[in-house]
């Protein structure tokens, strides 16, 4: 995971040198749902579009394996599960809701932690004699301000080491916390690449599966739906190349995680 963070910032940094060239590129109007189909309207779209999700995921499940995945059976008590987890569902969204709200009313924005990374990896950058402050990314106005600020200034970065602390205080509390350092090669490599991408493309998209998805579809946009397609597309193809970099059942199997 630590390679996969040093290879997502130098994507990041990049991602803001190639920045201007891609906003130069033709492109479609912004569309938010909330100005096609107002408030209410917005969000039942939204909604809709959710429910034939879930319907067709679970009709793609019942024929594929004839049954749903069911939910693991948890046997800890209470104040136990809400420390060590895992959490119920609902409860996890409900909190992932709440949190896009507390960002949105002291940030002023929704939810993101990307441009984060950009910021660290160009200020890197100046460290070894790098100079950013000409690229297009730059020179707006809010990125022109964070470059010269602290980067404890900057909200997102303290978001983003509250959430890594939270993230390790988590998994000690779970008994997950078990580092490893004996990485095969092709692993290496696969982190390599996917964090380049990763990061490249997460400046490109305004975001990861939190600016751009997550906070994307909250705010009404359509760019969030987009993305969420593009994305799909890009994790099948992802499947298919993973036996090239992890072997046995980890190569045939992934398991599912977060961005």
């Amino acid at each position: 995971m630590l390679i996969t963070l040093v290879f997502f910032i130098v994507g990041s940094v990049i991602g803001t040198a190639h920045f201007a060239w891609w906003q130069s590129l033709p492109a479609f109007q912004p569309v938010s749902l909330v100005n096609v189909a107002g408030v209410g309207g917005g969000i039942g779209i939204s909604l809709v579009l959710f429910a034939a999700i879930a319907v067709l995921t679970v009709i793609m499940e019942k024929r594929r394996h004839g049954h749903l995945e069911q939910a693991p059976m948890v046997d800890k008590p209470g104040a136990e599960r809400w420390l060590s987890g895992p959490w119920p569902l609902v409860a996890g969204a409900v909190a992932l809701a709440l949190l896009n709200f507390a960002t949105l009313a002291l940030a002023g924005r929704p939810w993101g932690i990307t441009s984060a990374f950009a910021l660290w990896g160009a200020k890197s950058f100046e460290l070894v004699g790098g100079d950013v402050s000409q690229w297009g990314y730059w020179q707006a106005p809010g990125n022109a301000a964070a470059l010269e600020a602290s980067v404890w200034g900057d909200i997102t970065t303290v978001m983003n080491v509250g959430i890594m602390l939270g993230a390790l205080a988590a998994a000690n509390l779970a008994g997950r916390f078990a580092p490893n350092f004996r990485i095969p090669l092709k692993s290496v490599l696969a982190a390599v690449i996917g964090g380049i991408m990763l990061g490249y493309g997460a400046r490109l998209a305004f975001g990861c599966n939190i600016g751009a998805y997550f906070s994307g579809i909250a705010s009404g946009s359509l760019h969030g739906w987009v993305w969420m397609a593009a994305a799909f597309a890009g994790n099948m193809a992802g499947v298919k190349l993973r036996p090239l970099f992890f072997d046995g059942e980890a190569g045939r199997k992934p398991v599912a995680k977060s961005c």
